[in-house]
């Protein structure tokens, strides 16, 4: 008969556990192979750097909403091109803020530091400093931001422009007054192409206004007390008036200083007296001419047979719409052609004529 295999007994080390009892996890085996932990711990590693790499890419792109403080944003890093804040509009911004906290980012760009120069969102970051000043609130310390890299000068002026022209247009004072600093300031070489580049979305007509806008700017720029309420017909009559009368910006001057107006509408009143006080009758068209020398009737208009055959089928129209000046209109509605003929219809007439045509031909 075999023999039984004799088994030596387990060394006793202490009391034995109860069998119920779950070891303890340093006690079991370790499950997974090493290869399966490496891969573990790379894909982590690979996700992490995904994810930075993505922030990473939103910042730099202006993608990334940052919240900075306040003291952080430099105010004047570009010249500003509004030039106030309107009591009404800025106000409701502000209960906007208080009651629903800011809604829409302003745009920075990196100075180093820890300083970003403000490219737009003058209003909110006016709004928000008059709060943190009123309540000393936490929420009204900080600004959300956009970081933003203009290549140049000019792409951060241009976008000032637009986002202003986009959320609370500008005045065309307003408008010239940017033009004219901006090409003092070297950021662009001319008038011309600081005007196709601030407002390359803006039509012909209007950059011709903003134009015609900055002799006002020139003459008036910090005597006007409400440069920015200037209508558009107002200011393009006297930015006429100043390229036709070379003293008229002085005459401006001591009205606005002797009137010394407290409302934009005083204003308008003032600038309007000396626009009328100033206009003065147009040349005789011959200066020899006295009050024994009838003036020179105004040329009979073509007939209707006339104007049909040399302009179109509709017979010719005239006018008297000045003194000594006749427009004869012929050539059909779909194509009118004007004619001006008369004794005051002379060289000053032409070049006063272009001249509103050119800045848009607004009355």
């Amino acid at each position: 008969m075999a023999k039984r295999k004799r088994l030596d007994p387990v060394p006793q080390v202490g009391a034995l556990p109860d069998p119920g009892t779950p070891a303890p996890t340093s006690a079991l085996p370790s499950v997974g192979a090493p290869i399966a932990r490496v891969a573990q711990e790379a894909a982590r590693e690979a996700a992490f750097e995904d994810m930075r790499t993505a922030l990473l890419d939103a910042r730099s792109e202006g993608r990334l909403i940052q919240k900075l403080p306040l003291d952080a944003i430099v105010l004047d890093h570009l010249l500003r091109d509004r030039i106030g804040l309107e009591d009404t509009a800025q106000t409701a911004l502000v209960e906007s803020l208080r009651a629903r906290g800011q809604q829409v980012p302003i745009e920075v760009t990196a100075l180093g530091e820890g300083q970003f120069g403000l490219i737009s969102g003058w209003r909110r970051m006016a709004a928000l400093k008059q709060l943190h000043a009123e309540t000393g609130a936490a929420r009204f310390a900080t600004v959300l931001a956009i970081l933003r890299r203009p290549e140049t000068a000019g792409d951060a002026y241009q976008a000032m422009v637009e986002e202003n022209e986009i959320r609370l247009g500008l005045s065309h004072f307003e408008r010239a007054r940017i033009v004219a600093r901006a090409v003092e300031a070297g950021v662009f070489s001319d008038t011309r192409t600081a005007l196709q580049k601030l407002f390359a979305h803006g039509s012909r007509a209007r950059r011709s206004k903003i134009r015609a806008f900055l002799g006002v700017v020139a003459a008036l720029e910090g005597v006007l007390r409400f440069p920015g309420d200037l209508g558009e017909r107002l200011g393009l009559a006297l930015a006429r008036r100043l390229e036709q009368e070379a003293g008229f910006a002085d005459q401006l001057r001591a009205a606005l200083a002797a009137a010394s107006p407290d409302s934009a509408e005083a204003e308008r009143l003032v600038l309007e007296a000396a626009l009328a006080a100033g206009r003065t009758p147009a040349p005789a068209a011959n200066p020899v001419a006295t009050e024994a020398t009838p003036p020179q009737p105004l040329p009979a208009c073509d007939s209707p047979a006339q104007g049909a055959a040399r302009r179109a089928p509709e017979p010719a129209a005239c006018l008297d719409p000045a003194p000594g000046v006749r427009l004869q209109i012929s050539g059909g509605y779909l194509k009118p052609v004007l004619t001006l003929s008369g004794p005051n219809v002379d060289q000053a007439f032409k070049e006063r004529l272009i001249a509103w045509l050119q800045t848009g031909g607004n009355l």
